[in-house]
């Protein structure tokens, strides 16, 4: 058994500091990912940051109407004000993992967990990202969980979020804090696709740790859905899922977001999907080309071909839904 030391921080300032002073550290919330790295060997720390104390577990409600998210907030989040302004981040919340789960796992964690690959999980397997340079399984493995979106040949996972895809439509940013100072990132920016470093999988240096998010003022949010794909109702990643937000104005569209779960190493923007919607009607044909558009550049593998038809349908469905709601 590895041995590690542990913290438990009251402040966010003494976290940091411990973050920047211990290279090896690791920091753990609800540990619903972390610990079963911990178990299988994936990961190693030298020191855990045990977070739990530090306070960052409220929802506020900013001047101007931003919405402040806790890092600390747990997954189970029950805000009727904050379902009404953005139901597609209560919706995917509420599609994640089992209620059991979504009690104990946190804003900040949801967003940094690794990729669900199960070459990445069993070390008996060459990973890039357990091991640079050690290679990738998947690629003449089983790709039926992989992506077909963002991919290169040193990695073809995907990132298993759902509430990411939901605040990567909203335009949400991450507040992170170090020794240094604090930052805003935008979770457009926050997670990296493989390229020849897939061990980098985000933005985060090693010594920052996520404090809030923020969701930006404005009634964009409040017409959007989640729609998730997936091999059982209950405990099961997305094999491809739907976020959707639209403004319809004079019956046309006239700002949407369409982003996609479980099918890239990121959360997955359709600027294509968008594109198709601008300016038209939210009819049967304006959503049939938006879903099609969708899938466009898709590069599939034997396994996971049938990933195109899921997305096509998740983003039909989603746009739907919306139109219904009009």
């Amino acid at each position: 058994m590895r041995t590690f030391d542990y913290t438990s921080p009251r402040t966010v300032d003494e976290a940091v500091r411990l973050l920047a002073d211990h290279p090896g550290a690791d920091v753990i919330a609800g540990g619903t990912d972390l610990v079963t790295l911990l178990r299988d060997g994936i990961r190693t720390p030298t020191h855990l940051v045990d977070v739990n104390g530090l306070g960052l577990d409220e929802v506020s409600w900013q001047p101007g109407g931003a919405v402040r998210i806790g890092a600390l907030c747990r997954n189970a989040i029950d805000d009727p004000a904050l379902g009404r302004a953005y139901p597609v981040l209560v919706k995917a919340l509420r599609a994640g993992a089992s209620p059991q789960i979504r009690n104990r796992a946190t804003f900040g964690g949801n967003l940094l967990q690794s990729v669900r690959c199960p070459y990445f999980r069993l070390p008996e397997f060459a990973c890039n990202r357990r091991t640079p340079g050690a290679g990738c399984a998947a690629l003449h493995g089983d790709s039926r969980h992989h992506a077909i979106f963002g991919t290169s040949e040193n990695c073809i996972a995907v990132h298993p979020s759902d509430c990411a895809v939901a605040l990567l439509a909203l335009d949400a940013h991450v507040l992170v804090q170090s020794t240094r100072g604090t930052r805003r990132i935008p979770v457009a920016e926050l997670h990296r696709l493989p390229g020849r470093t897939p061990h980098e999988e985000h933005a985060l240096r090693r010594d920052e740790l996520i404090t809030a998010v923020e969701l930006p003022a404005g009634p964009f949010g409040a017409h959007s859905t989640y729609v998730k794909a997936r091999d059982r109702a209950s405990f099961a990643f997305a094999l491809a899922s739907a976020a959707a937000v639209v403004a319809v104005r004079g019956g046309v569209v006239r700002r949407s977001r369409i982003c996609l779960g479980g099918v890239a190493p990121k959360p997955w923007r359709s600027t294509a999907a968008e594109e198709a919607l601008r300016g038209r009607p939210l009819d049967d044909a304006v959503i049939e080309a938006a879903a099609d558009a969708a899938t466009r550049d898709a590069q599939t593998r034997p396994d996971n071909a049938y990933k195109v038809d899921l997305v096509h349908g998740v983003v039909r469905q989603a746009l739907t839904e919306l139109r219904e709601q009009s």
